[in-house]
């Protein structure tokens, strides 16, 4: 399935072929491009960037690398090949054929999942839209468009859902998702950790391994929805996010892995003598995983949810890796345990699965996001110093569901308003933090040169050496 970039929106769903629905996506596309110089990453209209684009979507040489003028990215739409036969595999329409169309019955919950997963693309590069001016590294800056971009084609492959399964309502909803704005008072992105300001590179790398991981694990829900074109979209989706929480990941443990040199060489963890030395200590890395763990968990849902369930039911979002799940995948007479708030305390309580299925994809995150957490701490203990990270409990600094009517510490103990208040700097990124790790965005783009408070990476992007011209610059 070559994409096909002859045509004004490079595609491989035959677009060519329905002339209405082709000059849809061409009235959308000035609209989103003229979002992009509105609202993407500023000051880059004339770079040529070192850009990988999707030329395939089969797993072997689906993409291809060169420079790319970042106005000149060629957004397209692409879905994983069709699976012959293939069945709705949970919910009451189990062993069904997939469908191929809406439902009809079951329009308005499938409209609303994938708005939402389409407000959530444009949202992260609103955030991210000054990044470019304070980057640590050129092999940094190519990666933040790198996402950029791609982030660009996921808000593509939701409008194309729209556009092509929705009528009249699937094009206002994406005139809808080019209107709002993150963090905006009168019309913010629909999801909390969306409107959330990414000042820094520090909050850039922790957004891409929480939230890009959150996306990970939706992406994989979706995948195995019932709606084939949504199933498609979303696995090619995948292949794409992948790099997302790499370059998260990698970001993330290169801070540490500096952090830890400094540490070793002045046999010191004091964090004030860490940071005259201009790196980012570990009780400040510490707090801002707090934040943005917590923040990214609020993301999976309230821990009862009627709405799960009825997605789930339906046939419309499974759970992660639904079909390697030994059970009956329909879930009716099957509990999962849940947090909840007794008497000033924590307690588990046993729920109907199918209201907790927000709760079991959470627990698949945690496992996740523990392992990651891990291969930091293993960077740490390579250098000799004994110090790690930790992840919160997963009740710390909630703002939805039950668990959000209580103060609860990283420990996962419950604390008073007057405790929480004068420990919460302790916990979560204070303003001298911010202020801290603001002064050290320096921009840096010399090749092979990189800021003082990350180390360079193993190796560089696609076989090409770490002092390559990654981003040239008119």
């Amino acid at each position: 399935m070559d994409v096909t970039y002859q045509d004004r929106i490079p595609n491989n769903v035959g677009l060519a072929e329905n002339r209405s629905l082709q000059r849809a996506l061409e009235h959308w596309q000035p609209e989103f491009l003229n979002w992009w110089d509105d609202m993407g990453p500023a000051g880059s209209r004339a770079l040529d960037v070192y850009l990988r684009t999707a030329i395939s979507v089969e797993k072997n040489g689906w993409a291809n690398f060169d420079y790319v003028k970042m106005q000149d990215y060629r957004w397209g739409i692409f879905l994983n090949p069709a699976q012959p036969d293939r069945k709705v595999n949970f919910g009451v329409h189990k062993g069904q054929p997939a469908w191929q169309a809406v439902p009809g019955e079951y329009r308005s919950n499938l409209r609303r999942i994938i708005v939402t997963q389409g407000d959530t693309e444009p949202a992260s590069v609103e955030q991210q839209r000054h990044l470019g001016h304070t980057c640590p590294s050129l092999y940094d800056l190519r990666n933040l468009y790198q996402i950029n971009v791609e982030e660009g084609r996921h808000l593509w492959a939701m409008v194309y859902l729209l556009h092509a399964y929705f009528g009249r309502d699937g094009r206002e909803e994406s005139e809808a998702l080019l209107e709002r704005r993150s963090g905006d008072q009168d019309n913010p992105r629909i999801l909390g950790a969306f409107n959330e300001k990414t000042p820094d590179w520090l909050s850039f790398f922790m957004f891409t391994f929480f939230t890009d991981r959150d996306g990970k694990f939706q992406l994989c829900a979706l995948a195995e929805s019932g709606f084939d074109p949504l199933a498609r979209t979303t696995r090619f989706m995948l292949t794409e996010e992948a790099h997302h929480m790499f370059v998260g990941e990698t970001g993330v443990g290169r801070i540490v892995q500096r952090t830890a040199q400094v540490m070793a060489r002045e046999k010191t963890d004091d964090p004030q003598k860490l940071r005259a030395l201009g790196v980012i200590d570990l009780p400040t890395l510490q707090r801002y995983l707090n934040f943005h763990y917590s923040i990214t968990l609020d993301l999976f849902g309230s821990d009862l949810s009627s709405n799960a369930a009825t997605f789930y039911a339906t046939g419309l979002k499974g759970r992660y890796n639904e079909s390697k799940i030994d059970d009956d995948h329909v879930l009716r007479d099957v509990e999962h345990p849940v947090l909840d708030l007794e008497d000033g305390r924590l307690v588990t309580r046993p729920a109907p699965m199918l209201n907790a299925l927000n709760e079991r994809l959470r627990d698949d995150y945690i496992k996740d996001t523990i392992a990651g957490v891990g291969r930091w701490n293993r960077q740490i203990e390579k250098e000799g110093v004994p110090a790690k990270l930790e992840v919160p409990h997963r009740a710390f600094n909630r703002r939805i569901g039950p668990l959000a009517a209580a103060r609860i510490d990283p420990d996962g103990r419950v604390v008073s308003e007057a405790e929480w208040a004068a420990r919460q700097d302790e916990w979560l990124p204070g303003a001298s933090d911010r202020a801290y790790v603001a002064s050290l965005m320096g921009r840096v783009v010399e090749p092979g040169a990189f800021a003082n408070w990350i180390a360079p990476p193993p190796k560089g992007i696609h076989y090409r050496p770490l002092d390559f011209e990654y981003v040239r610059f008119a």
